[in-house]
């Protein structure tokens, strides 16, 4: 397989259900990533400009293929109101092949 059809799995938080559910539809329309799961609210504790900060966040869980990465990132930091949003991909050492095909298929 090419490294570009590889799946990965992109993690992003989000401030609140409102945001998260904006993002998320906004990679779906765009074909950017087949499928985003909204996680219940986690609680994070950061540095932030030389403080220790805590929030309540909600995670993303994000798959799309490798060549898309670049276009999905520019769009979650295109619409995410933080300054320095949490962007992290972890590639799938594997998976059922039916399901990595159709994210293949979804983002292509």
């Amino acid at each position: 397989m090419n490294t570009s059809e590889e799946v990965w799995l992109v993690i992003c938080n989000c401030p609140d259900e409102s945001v998260a559910k904006q993002l998320a539809e906004r990679v779906i329309t765009e074909q950017l990533a087949a499928c985003v799961n909204l996680l219940p609210p986690v609680q994070s504790i950061y540095r932030w400009q030389g403080r220790i900060e805590y929030a309540t966040e909600i995670p993303l869980l994000i798959k799309t293929c490798a060549n898309r990465y670049g276009a999905l990132e520019a769009s979650l930091r295109d619409g995410h109101p933080y300054d320095v949003p949490e962007i992290v991909a972890l590639p799938l050492a594997a998976g059922l092949p039916a399901y990595l095909d159709w994210v293949r298929t979804c983002t292509h």
